[in-house]
């Protein structure tokens, strides 16, 4: 298995960047990917992105040397299990509500003895055609790069924390705004006072942490430069939220003629 240069970045304690993507598109992934990116986060939560993407894009991470990561749209072991068996190296998880849901997802991510994910000879593997092939060092290797993302968005997840924290195979807590407000009554208010408190109380439950990234979606540079004052080291923006105005802003001056 190929080196998880995204994981590896954050154990160092540095932070990474990466553009979240609604499209399964591969050719986009790919020109994407040679723009600089840490990793490129692939949604099959609100999107409709097929395990078969998930294979192409992953040969894509693998030509750009930009890691690639996929939201599976539940916690369900075998949607973690089917993703990582792509070649995919991060899978992002959302509403992990409890330390017990946090070690459900965490179990199907990793081979024995760490978890219970199922072994096979899958592209992951390279098809067991990388010879001399060898299944234990498939099995280590696998466990050390995989990366596991948990996504805190409600009130019960905020009280839970503390277990949540405590699953050694989750790589990153990422706040999920825009449910987080919704679970707490306020739609889309980041800046209402509760939300702010939920934010503060996850911050600081996380950065104290040595073995934890927090990670959270930003609109623009200027909050992800405001995320990491506050200790976020796991930044991803939404590719349209650069391409909009990047492509007004062109069309603006340019017709100005």
């Amino acid at each position: 298995m190929l080196t998880n240069k995204t994981k590896a970045k954050l154990k160092a304690g540095e932070s990474v960047l990466g553009c979240f993507m609604r499209h399964g598109d591969p050719g986009l992934a790919e020109t994407l990917g040679y723009m600089g990116w840490d990793f490129l986060l692939h949604d099959g939560e609100h999107s409709p992105l097929s395990v078969r993407e998930c294979e192409q894009l992953a040969r894509i991470s693998e030509i750009t040397g930009c890691t690639a990561v996929v939201r599976v749209p539940s916690n369900m072991p075998w949607m973690i299990g089917q993703v990582f068996d792509t070649g995919i190296l991060g899978v992002q998880v959302p509403m992990v509500n409890s330390g017990a849901e946090a070690l459900l997802s965490a179990r199907a991510a990793k081979y024995h003895p760490l978890g219970t994910r199922g072994l096979a000879t899958t592209r992951a593997a390279r098809y067991g055609q990388i010879l001399p092939f060898s299944i234990a060092e498939q099995v280590a290797s696998a466990n050390a790069e995989t990366m596991l993302v948990a996504q805190v968005e409600t009130p019960a997840a905020i009280e839970d924390l503390p277990a949540i924290l405590d699953v050694p195979e989750i790589d990153v807590i990422f706040i999920g705004p825009s449910d987080l407000s919704l679970s707490l009554g306020f739609p889309g208010e980041l800046d209402h006072p509760v939300v702010q408190r939920a934010f503060a109380e996850i911050i600081a439950a996380v950065t104290r942490r040595d073995d934890k990234a927090l990670g959270i979606l930003v609109p623009t540079v200027e909050a992800a430069l405001e995320w990491q004052a506050k200790g976020a080291r796991y930044i991803m923006v939404v590719m349209e939220a650069i391409l909009g105005p990047a492509v007004r802003g062109f069309l603006k001056t340019a017709r100005r003629r």
